[in-house]
């Protein structure tokens, strides 16, 4: 994937967790760990691993609200993020 798509991808995804952080009832701390990166779509000149990272960081964070446990789709889903976060996290 291009940098570029990367940041679209990137800015799709910190819109779908804006739309999570308005809703009620869903626990907005599970964003935490995405928000202490400072990382954004708009930070242009930080370096594509960044960017990366911080997508699966916040791919991690969006299944895991979506889940009901990990068992689940979306529980799985956020296991297999978390594990590529941590490979991304591993090679900045």
């Amino acid at each position: 994937m291009h940098k570029d798509e990367l940041l679209e991808l990137h800015a799709k995804m910190v819109s779908i967790m804006e739309h999570f952080r308005a809703m009620d009832g869903v626990n907005t701390e599970a964003f935490e760990a995405y928000s202490e990166l400072d990382v954004s779509p708009d930070d242009v000149h930080k370096s594509k691993s960044e960017h990366k990272h911080a997508v699966f960081v916040l791919g991690n964070a969006l299944a895991n609200v979506m889940s009901d446990d990990e068992f689940s789709d979306a529980g799985r889903i956020g296991k297999r993020m978390q594990e590529l976060a941590d490979d991304a996290e591993s090679k900045l």
